[in-house]
């Protein structure tokens, strides 16, 4: 008998084991050590093992996508401080089609060294937890809580070399994306000084400064050298503005600015200015007088009188110049550093190098197009663009205090208007102030309106919903838009949801299809109890790709979104939600033994502790008295099996 009951409570265990691995999913197992790197400071090491096909995603994952790793402690600022992020070791890159961002990973295994600075003599143990997501067909909230032994720290002698490498890999990766960036930075304000030359304030100038040095110059060498001089010091002027500038502001001051709400609405405000008159509704001007000055030094001669030709040339084309300059030097402020200098050498290059050339080889003016309305055209043309660029600005204050003024789709309709209003001046369909009589339009003019109308109507499909892969970056991202999901969601298939004249106390109207929603348990139990129908419990995450699938591809769906919006009560618990519990409701989970601190820690201990699940997407439908009426789903893009489970477990409620 003895036997046969031991018999039992083994088999009972190994039962009980063997549902517990059915319902909690452990993709990544860890392991911690400790290394020392001198009396202050130490790494600790967490590595990790990662079941095949399951990502972890990495600290550096971008904001918006899959929930990246993330380090804390309560004895954070009291017993040490954690220096910068983690080392890691490599990671794989894949872009994702739910957040349309580049996802960064581990797979397989991972290992991250994060750095800590002890703050006090005589520390031997510090705790720290490791948070994060691991996703497959369903994503894992990983937490991994490590006591680290300091006084059985290893030697950290091996690992200095490998963190020397690490930091000079990362040095040089980062070296290679900003010269990248600055060799970018370099050709668009190339372009600019180009687009700057061919305005009426500055192409007009250059067959009077050919005559000016094809008069002064005794011999065809001294007008090349003064010619080259000439060339030089436009450059010098130029550059000197990106060096005061960069030394008004500081290297990397600009850079943080360009990430103030604040600096990027005086942005705005500036191109609006800056459009406003390319289009000719007034000139920015310098004062007459420092032209008059200038001009009288340059008849002084010698290269004295060269540098003044080149000051006057800066000043009388200011009202076509500065508000291109104006743009470089703003676009060089989100890179900081060295970049408005690079910015102001490119501009002024484009300029320097027409002016040299025909002044050293006068003969070359005969090639040139005779000015006229053509100029205006340029600089209206340049106009149109500032002031669509100019929105880049707003949006991005927009989505800083996260106001929804400039949404995606107002984003996109203002570029429409832009860029359709220029399609029409292009064509000869609207006149501004200075343009001349126009009988017919060029080809090059026909052509540039076909492909600002191409691009126009490119757009178009961007109002409901799709990506616009070629302008990615300017726009405001798809989440932060009227219809996330675009304008073809089956919304208004049958349901109250939409109709409802006031929502239930404690529940939202979930986006983009007008299911009323409860985010608490208690409260989504008792409106259920009074409103007499059955639950479905939606174990969710704000970072979970698969629970943004089945919304996006199954609950859109004609059979299923009636269903959610009028015979089941929806409870959304968002698993990964880092909004802190008060103190007072914070405590030890019975089923893990962690510190239950966040709102999404309690729905997390939640599910593992009444359903020994912790994956999501996770469904259950349930009763009034919290009993499950069906066995769970979780990602199923089927739709049919979806519904049919739906309608199983709303006809078991109502027998």
């Amino acid at each position: 008998m003895k036997n046969l009951f031991s018999l039992f409570i083994a088999l009972f265990i190994v039962s009980i084991h063997a549902f517990a691995q059915d319902g909690f999913k452990e993709p990544v197992t860890w392991k911690t050590s400790v290394e020392k790197i001198n009396d202050k400071e130490y790494f600790l090491v967490f590595k990790a093992k990662i079941e095949d096909k399951w990502h972890l995603y990495s600290q550096y994952n971008p904001e918006g996508a899959s929930l990246p790793i993330e380090f804390d402690s309560e004895q954070k600022d009291s017993l040490f401080t954690f220096v910068g992020k983690a080392l890691e070791s490599k990671t794989h890159k894949k872009f994702s089609e739910v957040w349309k961002k580049e996802e960064i990973f581990f797979s397989n295994e991972g290992t991250l060294k994060q750095r800590i600075k002890l703050l006090k003599d005589n520390i031997k143990e510090v705790e720290v937890s490791l948070y994060g997501q691991a996703c497959k067909e369903s994503c894992i909230q990983i937490e991994k809580t490590a006591k680290f032994d300091l006084t059985k720290a290893t030697a950290v002698t091996e690992m200095k070399a490998a963190v020397e490498t690490k930091k000079a890999e990362i040095k040089s990766t980062k070296k290679k994306e900003e010269n990248k960036g600055l060799l970018t930075l370099f050709l668009l304000s190339f372009f600019g000084g180009f687009a700057a030359l061919l305005t009426p304030c500055v192409f007009p100038m250059i067959p009077m400064t050919v005559s000016f040095f094809t008069k002064q110059s005794k011999s065809k060498a001294q007008g090349i050298r003064n010619a080259i001089i000439y060339g030089l010091a436009i450059i010098v002027l130029y550059v000197l503005l990106g060096t005061v500038v960069t030394a008004l502001f500081g290297a990397d001051a600009l850079n943080e600015l360009s990430t103030d709400p604040w600096f990027n609405i005086i942005f705005f405000v500036l191109l609006i200015v800056f459009a406003v008159s390319f289009l000719g509704a007034f000139e920015i001007m310098l004062p007459n007088s420092w032209a008059n000055k200038v001009d009288s030094q340059a008849d002084r001669g010698g290269i004295i009188g060269i540098l003044f030709m080149a000051l006057a040339l800066a000043i009388v084309s200011f009202s076509c110049t500065g508000p291109i300059v104006g743009t470089a030097l703003v676009a060089a402020a989100s890179k900081g550093g060295m970049a408005p200098i690079i910015s102001m050498f490119g501009f002024s290059l484009a300029i320097a190098l027409p002016f040299a050339l025909f002044a050293a080889f006068p003969g070359w003016l005969n090639s040139l197009p005779k000015s006229g309305g053509w100029l205006n055209t340029v600089k209206v043309v340049l106009g149109f663009l500032e002031l669509g660029l100019a929105f880049k600005f707003l949006s991005m204050a927009d989505l800083a205090w996260d106001y929804h003024w400039i949404e995606r789709e107002t984003f996109i309709a203002i570029w429409i208007a832009v860029f359709g209003a220029l399609a029409l001046y292009l064509f000869g369909k609207i006149k501004l102030p200075h343009d001349s009589p126009l009988d017919h339009i060029s080809v090059g003019r026909l052509l540039l309106g076909l492909v600002t109308l191409t691009f126009v109507i490119y757009l178009i499909p961007g109002l409901w919903g799709a990506p616009l892969k070629a302008i990615s970056g300017f726009p405001p991202p798809m989440n932060y838009s009227e219809s996330p999901y675009g304008v073809g969601y089956k919304k208004a298939s049958g349901g109250t949801s939409t109709t409802l004249k006031k929502l239930p106390e404690g529940a939202h109207l979930m986006k983009p299809f007008d299911i009323v929603s409860f985010n608490d348990y208690e409260t989504g139990l008792n409106y259920a109890k009074k409103v007499g129908k059955p639950i479905l419990l939606d174990f969710t995450g704000i970072n979970c790709v698969n629970c943004r699938k089945m919304e996006e591809q199954v609950w859109t769906d004609e059979t299923i979104l009636p269903i959610l919006k009028n015979e089941v009560v929806l409870i959304s618990l968002y698993v990964d939600s880092k909004k802190k519990l008060p103190k007072s409701e914070q405590y030890v989970s019975e089923t893990t033994g962690k510190k239950i601190r966040t709102i999404g820690n309690k729905w997390s201990d939640f599910q593992m502790k009444k359903y020994k699940a912790n994956a999501q997407p996770y469904y259950i439908i349930i009763n009034h008295n919290e009993e499950s009426l069906v066995d769970y789903t979780s990602y199923n893009p089927d739709i049919e099996k979806y519904y049919n489970w739906l309608n199983e477990g709303i006809s078991n409620f109502k027998k």
